[in-house]
């Protein structure tokens, strides 16, 4: 009995080994292949950048890159230690005004440095998140009513596949003039650059949201709606309580549908509206036609991509955490 029990244990402790060795293995190649994606992406790259010649030199490689990134960083805290320093001696001029004269009022300017390139990758974010926050609260409840209504989405549908080809670089003039004509004030609190890439995010993203969170309504689990009728739930409730949380898998994939399409349509605008963002910032370096303009474009690209993935990822973890089925 005792040399049977010390077979099963034997065998246990071999299926626990086996086990731990396939998690181990499974771990590992979670990390190794990306990794290893990655590091034949960049030996491509060297590569390939090395034999191509550019009126402004060669196509900048994976070690320019880098040293861009460092550069960009000295200019942003180089920037900030002038802003510190212009507003160490506006303060120091108004003291000593005050103290000559205590009836004087102190006047304090904003400094009107240039924009770095991390500056201008905040007021990207606050500019496509300000453009899809609007673009989702228009959407959402239009496709509801949508796909709790099949008359109103009959009505709509054209009106939606009518649009939604449309480039931003269409949309941008008209916005641009709507803004102009509509947005009139001699002191505005946001800039009209602003306004004219938000809105024109806003057009180029809607349509995602509205299809698939009509798609998801209209395709409630007829057992779902059954109850809600026995119950006899008010409208509000029904939404509240069936059509919202069986259908945030379809709204949430048209979310990051049309965030994908928010920050791509967003570099676009911001090259042609000027807002000082990463576009503006891509657009500059090309009309300026320097040596290391090339490279930093490079660093650009790979900044706008990054974020685009953390924004997608960022999007997914809401919706895992909104969803009913997390659990």
């Amino acid at each position: 009995m005792s040399s049977i029990s010390s077979l099963e244990n034997a065998e246990l402790s071999k299926g626990k080994l086996q086990s731990m060795f396939a998690q181990i293995l499974a771990s590992s190649k979670v990390l190794l292949l990306p990794l290893v994606g990655i590091s034949c992406f960049l030996l491509v790259w060297a590569i390939t950048a090395n034999s191509i010649n550019t009126s402004l030199g060669k196509f900048p490689g994976p070690v320019a890159v880098l040293t861009q990134f460092d550069n960009l960083y000295q200019e942003h805290v180089t920037e900030r230690q002038k802003a510190q320093a212009f507003y160490e001696r506006q303060h120091k001029r108004n003291a000593d005004r005050v103290a000559k004269d205590p009836s004087y009022q102190a006047k304090v300017r904003p400094y009107t440095g240039k924009e770095t390139f991390w500056d201008q990758i905040v007021t990207s974010l606050i500019t496509v998140m300000s453009g899809f926050g609007l673009a989702a609260f228009l959407a959402i409840p239009l496709g509801i009513l949508m796909g709790l209504n099949a008359s109103v989405q009959a009505a709509i549908n054209p009106i939606i596949q009518l649009f939604k080809p449309v480039s931003p670089l269409a949309w941008l003039p008209l916005v641009t003039m709507v803004v102009s004509g509509v947005y009139v004030s001699a002191d505005p609190i946001v800039a009209k650059s602003f306004i004219n890439s938000m809105l024109t995010v806003t057009l180029c993203s809607v349509w995602p949201m509205i299809i698939n969170t009509a798609i998801g309504v209209s395709r409630i689990d007829q057992d779902l709606l059954n109850v809600s009728q026995v119950l006899r739930l008010s409208t509000w409730t029904h939404i509240k309580k069936i059509v919202l949380p069986a259908s945030v898998p379809m709204i949430f994939t048209g979310m990051r549908l049309s965030l994908g399409v928010a920050w791509m349509v967003l570099i676009a605008a911001e090259m042609l509206a000027q807002n000082p963002g990463l576009g503006k910032f891509v657009w500059d370096e090309f009309q300026n036609g320097s040596s290391e303009s090339l490279s930093r474009i490079m660093a650009a690209v790979l900044v706008i991509g990054f974020i685009g993935f953390l924004l997608d990822r960022g999007v997914l973890a809401v919706q895992r955490w909104a969803s009913w089925e997390k659990h």
